[in-house]
């Protein structure tokens, strides 16, 4: 993260649900769909900070999936349908709400990385400190 004292800080939301740079703004933060590219194209900022684990996917889980899955149990015992209507409705409801919001969430928590300047946590005076 060095030299980036000549850029003007950008929102890591405006620019992580877009999948931008959170340095520039310009370029791509995916090579695919939630493939973190290993440098900006753009500017060159190298990406080798960005590590949101599994946070895009327990947000997805805690804030998609349940209410997902409540909708679909919700069908089922007030309407006892057959088992395609859940293949017409609850399904693709379910991969919509899990799948799509993944990557505007891990740009979100990558970019805020950056800005926040998030790392690994240390314990004060041990000898590796910076």
């Amino acid at each position: 993260m060095a030299d980036d004292g000549n850029w003007a800080p950008l929102s890591p939301y405006a620019t992580g649900v877009r999948g931008r740079c959170p340095r520039c703004g310009q370029g791509h933060l995916f090579k695919g769909f939630l493939t973190i590219r290993p440098r900006c194209e753009a500017c060159g900022l190298d990406y080798a900070f960005a590590d949101p684990a599994d946070g895009p996917a327990f947000f997805v889980i805690c804030f998609a999936c349940v209410p997902s899955v409540a909708l679909a149990v919700w069908i089922e015992t007030v309407f006892s349908p057959p088992f395609w209507v859940h293949l017409l409705i609850s399904l693709p409801f379910l991969l919509l709400t899990c799948i799509l919001p993944l990557r505007p969430l891990k740009g979100w928590l990558v970019a805020s990385q950056y800005i926040y300047r998030a790392r690994e946590g240390r314990l004060q005076g041990s000898p590796n400190d910076v």
